[in-house]
């Protein structure tokens, strides 16, 4: 288990940090050049690990049973195929067919009396996805209210829908939530026009007591009344096994902690962008926009557009390589997903969502399909087999002839519409 390092009045994270120096004299002294090394946490890359094939089957099951039949043919969901988070190489019949324990194959006959490959769902897919359903109407509120914090964020309570649509799946957002969620209150949400002609979310109105930031709702039991009072606010740290702090490293860290917190939800014009101050701010933001995800933890390129929104200064994705005690990087399927640390006890998250046993459920599911699958439980006749895969091969070969193209000039335009300040993968 991760070494932690910091407060708790009955000593679970160590030491409390009792001196606050002037704010003045902090806003004079600049970012201290400390960079802290990079360290593998095979528990927390654990929690990362397969979620981007349960999230892309989560999201396939949604599209696919708000239709009348719940089936849809392999063309209209390969249309889609840029919300799956899939790699480019893999085809969508390939992803399909690993996971008969969820997606069932049948074929239709298109208007040229063709043979097409569609898509339905297995009963127990449906059933759990019901359940989903559920979880989704029983904890509305709860959901709202993280689309409202997220919005209170912001410098003017505004995001565009395709920012909002990257971190749907962290929030915990429905795949509708367009249409199933943001219409029905109006008393809340608008829809607005932004200056570069996109559309985005608007919060209406402001309440102050969702305007706490987590850190400052756990202070009163974790933290030091002095601290408290003085503003003087410290994160909760913890290192992987073994992590070597050095000294310097040790005392700049102590330092930073005694630094004035400033909350996410109030005006932080006035902090110097180049002061551990302002790094602090930028901190706070992150640690709290992660509190908002059901599983404290979100893709770090969901995140590199929100610069302009949060009014974060340059290069501000960089505190997640300078606070590894607060944040982990993680280096799974392909790109890197930002954990917060305080949250997991190994792979144990702490604070559980409801929505997270529906998502663990479907996880079970594709396990036990994909062994299944690997058995031969699934396999009907050689001929049946060779004739799945060459209707479904032809198939992706015509979508890739005829629509690849097309498709993947639209995904860049969706990209492009996510523009960062940061790369997705920083050099090493």
């Amino acid at each position: 288990m991760a070494q932690c390092l910091l407060f708790n009045r009955a000593g679970q994270f160590g030491f409390v940090y009792r001196y606050k120096k002037g704010f003045d004299y902090q806003q004079k002294c600049g970012l201290v050049n400390v960079k802290l090394k990079w360290a593998k946490d095979r528990a927390l890359d654990g929690v990362v690990a397969g979620e981007r094939d349960v999230r892309a089957a989560c999201i396939l099951v949604s599209m696919i049973s708000s239709t009348r039949q719940c089936r849809l043919p392999i063309y209209h969901l390969s249309h889609r195929r840029g919300q799956l988070g899939l790699p480019h190489d893999l085809k969508l019949s390939t992803f399909v067919r690993r996971y008969p324990s969820v997606f069932h194959e049948s074929y239709v006959f298109d208007s040229g009396g063709t043979r097409v490959p569609c898509i339905g769902l297995a009963p127990e897919a449906l059933e759990l996805h019901g359940e989903e359903l559920n979880v989704f109407e029983e904890n509305q509120m709860d959901i709202i209210n993280r689309l409202r914090k997220l919005l209170m964020l912001t410098r003017e309570w505004t995001l565009p829908l395709q920012t909002i649509d990257q971190l749907k799946w962290d929030l915990g957002l429905p795949y509708d939530y367009h249409a199933s969620l943001i219409p029905y209150h109006p008393e809340l949400f608008s829809l607005v026009n932004l200056p570069d002609d996109r559309v985005g979310l608007k919060l209406l109105s402001w309440d102050d007591e969702l305007a706490v930031s987590e850190l400052e709702k756990n202070a009163a039991l974790q933290q030091n009344e002095e601290d408290m009072k003085n503003g003087c606010l410290a994160f909760p740290i913890g290192f992987t096994r073994g992590f070597g702090l050095k000294r310097k490293c040790m005392d700049w860290l102590k330092e930073w902690q005694r630094l004035p917190y400033t909350s996410p939800y109030t005006d932080a014009s006035h902090l110097d962008p180049r002061t551990d101050v302002s790094e602090k701010r930028i901190v706070g933001v992150f640690h709290e926009l992660l509190h908002l995800t059901i599983q404290k933890k979100t893709e770090r390129k969901n995140v590199s557009n929100l610069r302009m929104p949060l009014a974060l200064p340059q290069k501000f994705t960089k505190v997640f390589e300078r606070h590894p005690g607060i944040f982990y990087l993680s280096k799974k399927n392909d790109t890197q997903t930002v954990v917060l640390r305080e949250a997991y006890d190994r792979q144990k998250l702490l604070q559980r969502h409801p929505l997270v046993e529906i998502r663990e459920r479907f996880a079970s599911m594709l396990r036990k399909g994909l062994l299944d699958r690997s058995r031969g439980l699934y396999k009907t006749s050689e001929d049946s087999d060779l004739e799945h895969e060459r209707l479904n091969d032809v198939y992706d070969d015509e979508m890739s002839d005829n629509q690849c193209i097309s498709e993947e000039e639209s995904y860049c335009d969706l990209l492009s519409k996510y523009d960062s300040d940061e790369p997705i993968h920083d050099p090493r």
